[in-house]
C-alpha cells in the first residue's frame, strides 16, 4: 500500500522504516527541517539496533522518502499513521497532546477523498473520539475520513523486531471499513499468527497505558521486596526466582534494581493518574502514585548507599559510573535513573565520571556538568567507588583483575543485580547490591 507516517521521531521513524521493509511505499512527514534532511539522507538521530540499516536501505531504494507538506501526505497515502509524541506537560502529570492536535488539524483540510487515519501515539482515553470529530468537521469528505486507534507496543532496543513481529495488534475503531483496511495492511503479520483484538476507541487507548502500569507495578513491587530483603537478610534474586515459577506471576520484570525510566513508563503512569482524576475516579488509580513513589525512592536509596560506601561523605569522592541510558541497547536518557543518580551525586560534591557505550553524547546534552569517559575502565580511573547502573553486556564481562591498579579503592555497587558478586568479593572488593546477601 501507499502509506504515510506523520511524525518521524522514535516511533514514527521505526514504523516508517519497518513498513517499507514489508514492501509498502512510505512517505514520512516531519516538520523539523533538520531532522527531515537527516532522514532523507538515511540517517537517524537515535541509537536503535537495526533501525539505521533498515531506514537507509529503503531511502536508497526509493521506497521511503520524507516531506514537510500535509498536502503531499494527503494526496499520497491510502492510510495515514499518526506517530507524534505525547510528552508529560511541564508542571503537570498530564500528557501533552498538542502534537496530536496539530497533526490532525494539519492533515484534515487536505483529505479530499475517502481515507483512513490511524493513531498510534499513546494518548489519554477520550482523545480518539475527539480526533474523529476533528476529522469529520474539518475534512472535505466529512465522515468518509475514517479513524482507527492502533497503539504501539515497542520495546526500546527491540523496536524494529517488535514492529515487524508484534505480539498483538489492537484495532480501536467504529467502522467495519476501517477494520478491513487495517486487516489488509497487517495481513503478513496476521498470517504468521499475530493475535488481533478489534475493540472500541477507549479500550484501544487504555491498552498501552494499562500494560505500562502493570509492568511498572511489577518492577516497583520487586524493588520494594528488595528493601525488605535487606532488612531481613533474605536474597531478592532467590525470592524473584521462587515466585516467578508461579504461572500467575511469571519471572519477567521481577529484576530488582535502581528502578524504571525512559520516555514511556514514567510519563504514561503519571498521565494515567491525571486522566483518572479528570474522570472522577482518581481513587482507583491511587496505587499508581505509590508505584511512582517506590520508583523514585529506589534512586534515592542508591545515593544513600553510595554515600555510605565512600565513608559517609560524598564531597570530593571520585565515583566511576557504568551506564547513562535508561536501559541497554539504547541511547535514550529520558528520565534515566542512572543519570539522575549521577547528577545527584555530583550536586552533593562527588567527582563523577560516566561511561555508556551509546549514550555519552545524549547524556552530555542533558547533564553537561558531568564528566564522561571513553571506556568503562577509564571511568574508573582513581575511583573510590564504581557504580554499575545500566545493564550493558560489556559491563558484566569486566573482571576485578581488569581494574587492578585503576581504582583507588576496591568498592563496587551493582545496581542491576547481574554481576558475579562472589567473584568480586573473592578478589577483595567491598560489594553492595540491592536486596542481595
Amino acid at each position: 500500500m501507499r502509506i504515510t507516517v506523520i511524525g518521524c521521531g522514535y516511533l514514527g521513524a521505526t514504523h516508517a522504516a519497518a513498513m517499507a521493509d514489508l514492501g509498502h511505499e512510505v512517505l514520512g512527514m516531519e516538520i523539523d527541517p533538520e531532522k527531515r534532511a537527516a532522514l532523507s539522507r538515511g540517517e537517524v538521530s537515535m541509537f536503535e539496533p537495526q533501525l539505521a540499516e533498515v531506514l537507509s536501505r529503503h531511502v536508497e531504494s526509493g521506497r521511503l522518502r520524507f516531506t514537510g507538506s500535509y498536502a503531499e501526505v494527503a494526496a499520497f497515502g491510502e492510510l495515514h499513521f499518526v506517530c507524534v509524541g505525547t510528552p508529560q506537560q511541564p508542571e503537570s502529570l498530564a500528557a501533552d497532546v498538542s502534537q496530536v492536535e496539530t497533526a490532525f488539524a494539519g492533515l484534515a483540510p487536505h483529505l479530499d477523498h475517502p481515507t483512513l487515519v490511524v493513531g498510534k501515539s499513546t494518548v489519554p482515553v477520550g482523545t480518539a473520539e475527539w480526533m474523529a470529530q476533528v476529522l469529520t468537521a474539518n475534512s472535505p469528505v466529512g465522515s468518509e475520513a475514517l479513524l482507527a486507534w492502533n497503539p504501539e507496543f515497542l520495546r526500546e532496543g527491540f523496536a524494529v523486531q517488535d514492529t515487524l513481529h508484534p505480539d498483538r495488534i489492537v484495532m480501536g475503531l467504529q467502522d467495519g471499513r476501517a477494520e478491513k483496511l487495517l486487516r489488509d495492511f497487517y495481513a503478513p503479520m496476521i498470517d504468521e499468527g499475530t493475535p488481533v483484538v478489534v475493540t472500541d476507541y477507549a479500550t484501544a487507548e487504555l491498552v498501552k497505558v494499562a500494560a505500562n502500569a502493570f509492568l511498572a507495578t511489577k518492577i516497583s513491587f520487586i524493588n520494594a521486596m528488595a528493601e525488605v530483603c535487606e532488612a531481613t537478610g533474605a536474597d531478592v534474586v532467590d525470592l524473584a526466582d521462587s515466585i516467578g515459577y508461579d504461572d500467575r506471576i511469571g519471572r519477567r520484570f521481577l529484576n530488582a534494581g535502581i528502578g524504571f525510566g525512559g520516555g514511556c513508563l514514567p510519563k504514561d503512569i503519571r498521565a494515567f493518574v491525571h486522566r483518572a482524576g479528570e474522570l472522577g475516579i482518581e481513587d482507583a488509580m491511587t496505587f499508581l502514585r505509590h508505584i511512582d513513589d517506590v520508583n523514585q525512592r529506589q534512586r534515592e536509596r542508591v545515593v544513600d548507599i553510595a554515600r555510605a560506601m565512600v565513608g559517609g561523605k560524598l564531597a570530593g569522592a571520585r565515583i566511576g559510573v557504568w551506564g547513562a541510558a535508561f536501559k541497554p541497547d539504547s541511547d535514550d536518557v529520558r528520565d534515566s535513573p542512572a543519570l539522575w543518580i549521577s547528577g545527584q551525586l555530583h550536586l552533593r560534591g562527588a567527582r563523577v565520571r560516566v561511561y555508556d557505550p551509546q549514550a555519552n553524547v545524549t547524556a552530555g546534552q542533558g547533564y553537561p556538568t558531568l564528566s564522561y569517559a571513553d571506556s568503562a575502565i577509564e571511568a574508573c580511573q582513581g575511583a573510590d567507588l564504581v557504580l554499575h547502573l545500566t545493564e550493558w553486556p560489556e559491563f558484566r564481562q569486566i573482571t576485578p583483575a581488569d581494574l587492578d591498579g585503576v581504582v583507588a579503592r576496591q568498592r563496587i555497587f551493582d545496581g542491576r543485580n547481574v554481576l558475579d558478586l562472589d567473584a568480586w568479593r573473592s578478589a577483595g572488593w567491598k560489594v553492595r547490591a540491592l536486596g542481595r546477601r
